[in-house]
């Protein structure tokens, strides 16, 4: 795991090298082990890496890396699973091996088989920045489904790329230009998504995505041209064109088959490992996976707190002790969970509103300081329908669907017009009946299943814009992956799906990778692996919710491995009380920030419309806390950048 960061300058290789050494510095946390540069003079091109020694710890996995002719410079972050297999068909083919990391593997992969087939063939989490001394042409590539982070862009004269944000940012010219539409888009869904980022003219690489730079062609503000290498899309379409045959259980044994698979090319390490271990069903499994595997017991870590309602801690130990993994519990305190806000703005390079934001940070530091790699369960819900939202979004979109189309604009009309009727009470039963009224006057009148899905999802909803100078019509909200086509009204495998291309790469993975990263800790995902992905396109809705059970296949999986009693409890997030220290010990803090006069002279926000939705939740009448927790990392992080 690793940080990089480049620039293609045209106005020529002055101080290439020393700008591209501040970036790196900036990201230093992502790889505190080693760090390069390379410039190509010729062409003004700098690439810049800092490592995490995971494989081969000697300097033969030094980066940049060029391949044994010299034509390809590579600098990338992330692990290719499958080097050894990848390895042995280069040997086959004539390749020899100076060293045993996985990056030579990937840099004669691409010198040999270029750089498409190289990363079709290549199973792994990765942000790749290849430069192709004799095409002239840098490549940008991350991998299927965005675990690694890749943002691109100009800087005055410079096309510019990063792990982070904060790495561009550090540029000399570099000027801070909040892209508005962006901003609304985090504030709906609190995380800035898709391929946008709140920095006007910067972007994010799409997941399976190759961005090509042609040196010699490129102008300042051009948006180099994409092809991929893999398509959720096109994979979603492929498993509705073929989904699996037989009983249920034959794919259960399947899945499993790919399980182990993918949980031992994920226990590939030179360094210590453990995992994540919650006591649920995804991180049980993978736990139990990865015990199989290891000769012996494989060390695990979770987080307790000392706050009711939010600790499942007793079921991790319940889990660790039936498994003899060796656990590490860290119980925290709402002291130690608070101690963590005030780095929130430094660590997440651009606004971000999640609060498991929290608990991800404290259960990483906790790890690294035990093994510097750790397995997850990310990805389960998304893939297997687990979460509980989906069957009440199928309830309500059935409801709204048998409201005929000619009928849903004068619909809502009549809704606006009895949410008025209500008045302007802000708490009781009227100002919640208003709330329902509001939400299905929305919902009446989305445009398609996924604006539907989307608007069901919405933190901050309101008739005019919180973002001054934008439009409050969902239609415009950017970032967001194109519409998905729903089939035989099944909105929970269109549901599924969009998380998978969108609240997967945009918030849980965002989440993960800067959390960990922070403390130079590497988390693999194996339910993430681009196989176990494809399975699951190929179960319909029917096997992944059966027998009134979420997430059939693994529920099964897990029963092989754990008594059935263990896992059979309500789901539980991984969150804090954020909603009472915003009334308690936050108060003062979160005062300091939604001041009326701060949010003026940052100038993006209404501060009345701000103003009203801290009053409510400061006074107890309603639940504001994920509305105003968006505004409140939102002004810490401008507090940052701007400085």
């Amino acid at each position: 795991m690793c940080g990089i960061a480049g620039i293609v300058s045209l106005e020529g290789p002055a101080g290439l090298a020393e700008d591209v050494r501040v970036m790196t510095g900036v990201i230093r946390h992502r790889g505190p082990d080693d760090e390069g540069v390379y410039v190509d003079p010729d062409a003004a091109v700098a690439l810049g890496h800092r490592r995490l020694s995971i494989l081969d710890l000697s300097p033969s996995g030094h980066q940049p890396m060029a391949d044994k002719r010299g034509r390809y410079v590579l600098s990338y972050n992330g692990e290719i699973y499958n080097f050894r297999e990848l390895r042995a068909r280069l040997e086959s083919e004539g390749c020899a091996f100076e060293g045993t990391s996985d990056t030579e593997v990937l840099v004669e992969a691409i010198a040999r088989w270029g750089v498409g087939p190289a990363l079709e063939r290549a199973n792994g989490m990765f942000a790749i920045a290849i430069w192709d001394r004799e095409a002239r042409t840098l490549h940008l590539a991350r991998d299927r489904v965005g675990k690694k982070p890749l943002y691109y862009g100009w800087v005055e004269r410079r096309f510019v790329f990063a792990s982070e944000l904060s790495a561009i940012r550090a540029l000399p010219g570099f000027s801070l230009d909040i892209d508005r539409d962006a901003l609304a888009s985090y504030l709906r869904f609190n995380a800035t998504p898709g391929t946008r980022s709140i920095q006007r003219g910067l972007f994010k690489l799409e997941p399976g995505g190759v961005r090509r730079l042609e040196v010699g062609r490129a102008r300042p503000g051009d948006r180099p041209p994409l092809t991929r290498f893999w398509s959720a899309a096109e994979a979603r379409a492929a498993g509705q064109a073929s989904p699996l045959a037989g009983a249920p259980e034959d794919a259960v044994d399947g899945l499993e088959a790919l399980l182990l698979s993918a949980v031992e090319l994920r226990m590939e390490s030179d360094v210590p490992l453990g995992a994540f271990l919650s006591g649920g069903i995804d991180s049980s499994l993978v736990t139990a996976v990865m015990q199989r595997i290891a000769p012996r017991p494989v060390r695990t870590f979770s987080i307790g707190f000392d706050f009711p309602g939010f600790d499942e801690s007793h079921h991790a130990r319940a889990v660790a002790a039936h498994l003899g993994t060796d656990h590490t519990e860290l119980r925290v305190s709402p002291d130690d969970a608070r101690e963590v806000i005030p780095r929130l703005a430094t660590i997440y390079d651009e606004p971000f509103a999640d609060v498991s934001q929290i608990p991800t940070f404290l259960v990483s530091r906790m790890a690294r300081e035990h093994v510097t790699v750790c397995l997850s369960g990310d990805g389960g819900d998304e893939l297997f329908a687990g979460y509980d939202r989906y069957p009440h979004a199928q309830r309500v979109y059935d409801a709204v669907s048998r409201v005929p189309r000619p009928l849903r604009r004068p619909g809502t009309r009549a809704l606006a017009s009895l949410s008025g009727l209500l008045g302007h009470a802000d708490r009781g039963p009227l100002a919640a009946q208003r709330d329902r009224l509001a939400l299905a006057r929305r919902l009446l009148a989305t445009r398609s299943a996924t604006d539907f899905y989307r608007q069901l999802l919405s933190v901050w909803r309101e008739d005019r814009p919180v973002v001054l100078g934008t439009n409050p019509d969902p239609a415009r909200v950017v970032g967001l992956a194109p519409d998905a086509a729903l089939r035989d009204g099944d909105l929970i495998e269109l549901a599924s799906y969009l998380d998978v291309v969108g609240y997967l790469p945009d918030d849980i993975l965002v989440k993960v990778d800067r959390a960990s990263m922070a403390v130079s800790l590497e988390v693999r995902a194996p339910l993430l692996d681009y196989r176990v992905v494809e399975r699951a396109f190929r179960m319909p809705t029917a096997l992944k919710r059966r027998d009134g059970r979420a997430k059939w296949p693994l529920t099964t999986l897990v029963e092989r491995y754990l008594p059935r009693a263990m896992m059979e409890r309500p789901k539980m997030g991984f969150g804090v009380p954020i909603h009472e220290w915003l009334r308690g010990p936050l108060r003062a803090w979160a005062d300091d920030l939604l001041a009326p006069d701060a949010i003026r002279r940052a100038g993006l926000l209404d501060a009345d419309l701000v103003a009203r939705r801290w009053s409510e939740h400061r006074a107890g009448r309603r639940n504001r806390a994920p509305d105003v927790w968006a505004v409140l990392m939102l002004q810490a992080w401008l507090t940052t950048a701007s400085s």
